[in-house]
């Protein structure tokens, strides 16, 4: 069962550039029952994992501007290493139900974005200036969340290039995916020293990534991108709001159960 959600993880990586975090997180936590801090600890692993095959291509074809990655991870370094203090200061507090509810928060807000600006109407418009300038405020949020939620660098980071750059489509994807790879590997190593991961857990899902992104990689000049993009999308919106309602319920029930506890004890006081 986890080679196939890694293949399949890694086949829709593949057919439609949706990256690797988004969707390993919420599947991990709500099919097969992974608490979200190793969860998204094997999501930056196995984001780096994927990003890793498709890197030296994207460098061996002049894709990837080396000045504005530059930028990109001035901030964006930074901030994948507080979003991950972040992570474990929650852990450590025992914020399980809050954490939940958090990544299902940011999947939510990620997958309606990102449909919003597949309905826009498109319009021709110039190139933007050069205003790399801004993109190392930009990327430590954006960092920070990947950081978190391993979420977020693909989405994000490809928007900031477009508006603020004036990058070739292709310079766009190579420089987006360096970006998110640097980010996957210093995320999952900072993850690796705060949360015990499942080493054949994680080891199951990147022998089936693999033979997934491979797959994908030769057939993804024959299937449309954008039908897929917004299936995934609506379907990632249903997960985070599945995980934002998983996360009220176990606080209701935890509310319930202190309440009853509660009247236990007045009970046998009395």
């Amino acid at each position: 069962m986890t080679y196939l959600i890694g293949f399949l993880i890694a086949l829709f990586i593949a057919l439609t550039g949706v990256g690797a975090g988004t969707i390993t997180v919420p599947v991990l936590v709500l099919f097969l029952g992974v608490p979200a801090p190793i969860a998204v600890g094997i999501g930056l692993t196995f984001s780096a994992v994927v990003k890793l095959i498709l890197v030296p291509s994207q460098i061996a074809r002049r894709n990837v501007a080396w000045r504005t990655l530059g930028f990109m991870l001035l901030g964006g370094v930074p901030g994948v290493l507080a979003g991950s203090l972040f992570l474990k200061q929650l852990v450590n507090v025992g914020s399980q139900n809050l954490l939940n509810g958090i990544l299902g928060a940011i999947l939510v807000s990620t997958a309606a974005w990102q449909l919003f600006f597949s309905f826009r109407p498109m319009r021709e418009t110039p190139a933007p200036n050069d205003r790399s300038s801004l993109l190392p405020w930009l990327m430590l949020p954006v960092g920070a969340e990947v950081g978190f939620s391993s979420a977020g660098a693909g989405a994000l980071g490809s928007a900031a290039l477009l508006s603020l750059t004036p990058l070739l489509p292709a310079q766009v994807v190579g420089t987006d995916i360096l970006f998110g790879f640097i980010l996957s590997l210093i995320g999952s190593g900072a993850h690796w020293f705060s949360h015990p991961l499942s080493e054949p857990l994680l080891l199951q899902l990147t022998a089936g990534g693999l033979a997934g992104a491979i797959s994908g990689t030769l057939v993804s000049t024959r299937i449309p991108r954008r039908p897929l993009r917004l299936a995934l999308w609506f379907w990632l919106l249903i997960l985070g709001g599945q995980l934002i309602f998983n996360s009220y319920e176990k606080r209701a029930d935890l509310h319930k159960e202190t309440l009853s506890q509660v009247q236990v004890v007045q009970a046998n006081h009395n």
